[in-house]
């Protein structure tokens, strides 16, 4: 073939892949940018914290007083002791005497009987009186002691599923800025399609939804046998554009500890990545076009580079779209309250997918274990 005619193909799909990311940046991607959430509360809706903690003693220790004095004037806090072998029950029964709020549950080991984190939220869910449950994890600290009015003031008739933040808190490694990226993006595309009419995931260190909704969807029953999929899979089956919000203010945040090191970081995308493949197909086309077109863009722009006859019309296509990506980037940094990602953006965007495909083809070999 000739290899003008090869070069001129490069820069047809370089300009198709090109177009492909504009539309995400500059239709579902946008919206998040220009989001106003509610500020006021309507009406006091009383709120069920969810914890499930298994041998978490040291973080219900440090972190548990930080829910259970939330600025807010009717909630109880139902955490589930899931077959704890510390100082779990000790430190729960303790706080029970201070805290008229908490309430706790427990789940005794069976050896015949092995069971993943979902039996615990259902231990958990099944306990709570009220009828909105906010679900976090026992090592993530609220923001602030607004936590849970942020997240209340979206509660309304018309409403099922309200989409929070979970990030992770700041440390000076290259490795945390890589895990708060991931964190930061993965929470602009489900708050941008969540917007966009297309809800497809939320993350359980900071979600809402009805108790009448986790039981009218028999629960976690379609997906039980898999580990992960308490949170992503649990809203992309029962999510309705017209019944999910999303709260991303920065008093509405929760924080956890990032991953130290880059194995256990894999080691828990891996979990995470279980449940990709069972996702409504529409959203698998919508995400998946979204990384592969980046993939693609980029390739194809380093070819064009390296042949030289169309150079300006890639840079110049590069440089259009790099200006919208940082326009998002920016202001979601920003609303997330994620510092110091900005300037290294490009790079991480840029690795992220050979990373995601790398994760993806190990889970494929890797076994699973039960609790996250």
């Amino acid at each position: 073939m000739d290899p003008e005619l090869i070069v001129f193909f490069v820069l047809i799909i370089f300009l198709v892949f090109a177009a492909i990311q504009l539309f995400y940046y500059s239709i579902i991607f946008i919206r998040f940018v220009f989001f106003k959430a509610s500020k006021d509360i309507s009406e006091i809706v009383p709120v069920s914290v969810v914890i499930c903690a298994r041998n978490e003693a040291e973080n219900l220790e440090k972190n548990l007083p930080l829910i259970l004095k939330q600025d807010f004037p009717d909630f109880e806090v139902v955490v589930v002791n899931d077959c704890s072998n510390d100082e779990t029950e000790d430190i729960l029964k303790r706080f029970k005497q201070e805290y008229k709020n908490l309430k706790t549950t427990f789940i005794k080991e069976d050896e015949k009987f092995k069971h993943g984190k979902k039996l615990a939220l259902t231990v958990g869910i099944k306990s709570a009186k009220n009828e909105w449950i906010l679900l976090t994890d026992a090592d993530c600290i609220p923001e602030s002691d607004q936590w849970i009015s942020c997240m209340a003031r979206q509660f309304s008739a018309n409403v099922s599923i309200v989409l929070g933040y979970g990030g992770f808190t700041e440390t000076k490694s290259f490795l945390n800025k890589l895990i708060r990226f991931d964190a930061a993006i993965i929470a602009l595309q489900y708050f941008s399609f969540a917007l966009f009419g297309r809800p497809y995931m939320g993350v359980g260190r900071n979600l809402a939804y009805r108790r009448s909704l986790f039981f009218a969807n028999k629960g976690f029953a379609a997906h039980a046998r898999l580990e992960s999929g308490d949170d992503d899979l649990f809203i992309n089956e029962v999510s309705k554009s017209n019944h999910v919000v999303i709260e991303p203010s920065k008093l509405s945040h929760t924080r956890s500890e990032a991953k130290k090191t880059f194995k256990r970081w894999v080691e828990q995308k891996v979990r995470h990545f279980t449940t990709f493949s069972r996702y409504n197909k529409k959203d698998i086309y919508l995400l998946g076009t979204e990384n592969i077109s980046r993939v693609v863009f980029y390739f194809s722009f380093v070819l064009l580079l390296i042949q030289q006859e169309y150079w300006i019309i890639a840079v110049s296509v590069f440089f259009v779209r790099l200006v919208l990506q940082l326009i998002v980037f920016k202001n979601t940094f920003k609303r997330l309250n994620e510092r110091n990602l900005f300037i290294i953006s490009p790079l991480f965007d840029l690795i992220l997918p050979f990373i995601s495909l790398g994760i993806y083809l190990s889970n494929l070999l890797r076994p699973r274990s039960q609790w996250r």
